[in-house]
């Protein structure tokens, strides 16, 4: 993986780039990720908020209650309505990326998969990957412990 790595929404409007490497690359099982992506899972990376910059275009904020029941804010493209990041919480230290809106994503491989028990049937997981049922409690925590490791690329 070269830095920084761009990408943006689907329109072009909207576009970021990231100056550090993810500390944690991860696919979502849970049934609001499936809806929202029309899709068995989403993936997304986690990289430091520091390290995330808009280039271009305002996204639109959409603030909403995961199935956890955790609040959760969304930014979305205001033209096109891509996906393109999110914050677990207001004052997070850390910003989830959508993967697929990435110019190049031939370096992503998820090491961690949450809320495997909404998984579809038929999606295997690699063996040596990390498994949650549901998700840590403390994510944040997660991260900061090591639990996750860097993609190499």
């Amino acid at each position: 993986m070269h830095l920084p790595q761009t990408g943006g929404c689907q329109c072009g409007k909207l576009r970021y780039e990231i100056s550090e490497a993810p500390l944690l690359v991860l696919t979502c099982h849970c049934t609001d990720c499936q809806r929202m992506t029309s899709s068995a899972f989403s993936m997304a990376f986690v990289v430091k908020e520091a390290a995330f910059r808009l280039t271009a275009g305002v996204p639109r904020l959409i603030p909403r209650i995961a199935d956890s029941g955790r609040a959760l804010n969304r930014w979305i493209c205001p033209e096109c309505a891509s996906w393109i990041s999110g914050h677990p919480r207001p004052d997070s230290a850390t910003r989830t990326v959508r993967g697929g809106t990435l110019d190049d994503t031939s370096w992503l491989r998820q090491t961690v998969h949450l809320w495997t028990r909404s998984k579809q049937p038929w999606i295997m997981l690699p063996d040596g990957d990390q498994k949650f049922e549901t998700q840590p409690a403390d994510l944040s925590g997660f991260f900061a412990s090591g639990g996750a490791s860097s993609p190499s690329g």
